[in-house]
C-alpha cells in the first residue's frame, strides 16, 4: 500500500495486521481521487480510517486539512506510523474513538467538511446508522461529498437518509458509492 499522487507520492504505508481492517487497494484510491479530481484546500474527514491511507492521499493532494476517526488500537498505531512517514504536521488531528461519538464531538466544535470517507467493516450493519447521523449533522454542507466503500450487499439507502446518490462504481467485492446532501426543495409560500 503506497501513497499514488501529490507530494508523499511513492511514500509505502503500513497496515493494521487485523482482519477487521480491509486497506483500500491501490487501484481504487486511484480510480476514487481522479473522479475526485481536484480536492486542493478541502476539509476531509476520514471515518473508520483504518491505515488513514485515504485521508494521507487527500492531503497529498493538497487538501488543507484531514481528521481521522478510528477507535481500533492497531489502526490506531499505523495511522501514526503513517502520519510520521509523511512527516504531516500535528494539525492533521486523529480522534481515538467511535465514529458516532466522534460525529458529536466535531457537531459541538462546529466543525464543517467538504470530503467524507466513510469505509466501515463490511456487513457489520455500520454504514446505513453512520450516513444517517452524517446526512443530520452540521458536519456536512450542500457542497459536501461523501464517498462510501461497501460491500455490495450492504445498499446505501440515498433517499431514506436525505442524501442522493450521485455515482457509483464497483471494483469486485467493493462498491464506491459518492453522495450528497439532498437539495432542499423550495416550499411554497
Amino acid at each position: 500500500m503506497r501513497v499514488i499522487a501529490g507530494r508523499f507520492k511513492k511514500t509505502k504505508l503500513v497496515a493494521p495486521k487485523t482482519f477487521s481492517t480491509r486497506p483500500v487497494l491501490d487501484q481504487v484510491k486511484e480510480a476514487i481521487f481522479n473522479i475526485l479530481f481536484n480536492i486542493s484546500d478541502m476539509q476531509v474527514l476520514d471515518l473508520f480510517a483504518g491505515s488513514g491511507s485515504m485521508g494521507i492521499e487527500a492531503l497529498s493532494r493538497d487538501a488543507a486539512h484531514c481528521t481521522f476517526v478510528e477507535n481500533g488500537k492497531l489502526a490506531l498505531k499505523a495511522i501514526s506510523e503513517n502520519i510520521a512517514k509523511c512527516s504531516l504536521q500535528p494539525e492533521n488531528l486523529v480522534i481515538p474513538t467511535s465514529v458516532q461519538s466522534a460525529i458529536t464531538q466535531l457537531e459541538k466544535k462546529k466543525k464543517s467538511f467538504d470530503l467524507i470517507f466513510v469505509d466501515p467493516p463490511y456487513l457489520k450493519n455500520l454504514l446505513n446508522p453512520t450516513l444517517a447521523k452524517l446526512a443530520k449533522s452540521s458536519l456536512i454542507h450542500e457542497e459536501s461529498i461523501i464517498v462510501a466503500e461497501h460491500h455490495p450487499k450492504e445498499p446505501i439507502e440515498a433517499d431514506k437518509l436525505g442524501l442522493v446518490l450521485t455515482d457509483e462504481r464497483r471494483y469486485g467485492q467493493t462498491l464506491i458509492s459518492f453522495l450528497a446532501l439532498c437539495p432542499q426543495k423550495e416550499e411554497d409560500v
